[in-house]
């Protein structure tokens, strides 16, 4: 399958990758694999690029990297979307985190939906996600978390292009 996008992600520091991986393993232990893309850092999306939009992309994440600080995050929500297909943890919003999602996405949304800001859990069919809810839940303890790297990726096959530490003051 050839590229169809590129995407903008936050990733949370090695510390809270370790913890998070706690909901994530414990779900794949149960047996559920879901469909999700394998390989990548626990993150949040922030923003969606054309494939032909590739070194704006570059660009943009590089300057935004360089003006914001990271940004610390609560944590202390799991959620399902509509139709049942993603199980998500998710951050309180928090006006740091909106004003990181705001200035790489620009007003554009991401792949078409309104922004949320949420880390996969699993994505499979919903009678899947109902059973897997229970055992995420079991695992999951709320936590503060740090944001402190932006990554650029292209879709599908995953192309990894930038990952880039925020080290600005804003």
């Amino acid at each position: 399958m050839a590229e169809q996008f590129l995407t903008l992600m936050a990733d949370y520091c090695e510390a809270d990758q370790r913890r998070m991986s706690v909901w994530y393993d414990a779900l794949q232990n149960a047996g559920f694999t879901g469909n999700q893309t394998l390989g990548l850092h626990h993150h949040i999306s922030l923003a969606t690029f054309a494939l032909e939009e590739e070194a704006a992309a570059i660009a943009l994440t590089q300057a935004i990297a360089s003006r914001f600080a990271p940004v610390n995050v609560a944590i202390r929500h799991v959620g399902v979307f509509p139709g049942g297909k993603v199980l998500f943890a998710a951050p309180d919003m928090s006006p740091e985190l909106v004003a990181l999602q705001a200035a790489c996405a620009n007003g554009r949304p991401l792949n078409g939906y309104a922004w949320t800001p949420h880390t996969t859990m699993l994505m499979d069919e919903p009678e899947v996600i109902g059973r897997a809810l229970p055992v995420l839940m079991q695992h999951f303890t709320p936590l503060m978390a740090k944001i402190d790297r932006l990554h650029l990726c292209a879709f599908w096959p995953t192309r990894e292009i930038l990952t880039i530490e925020l080290t600005g003051r804003e």
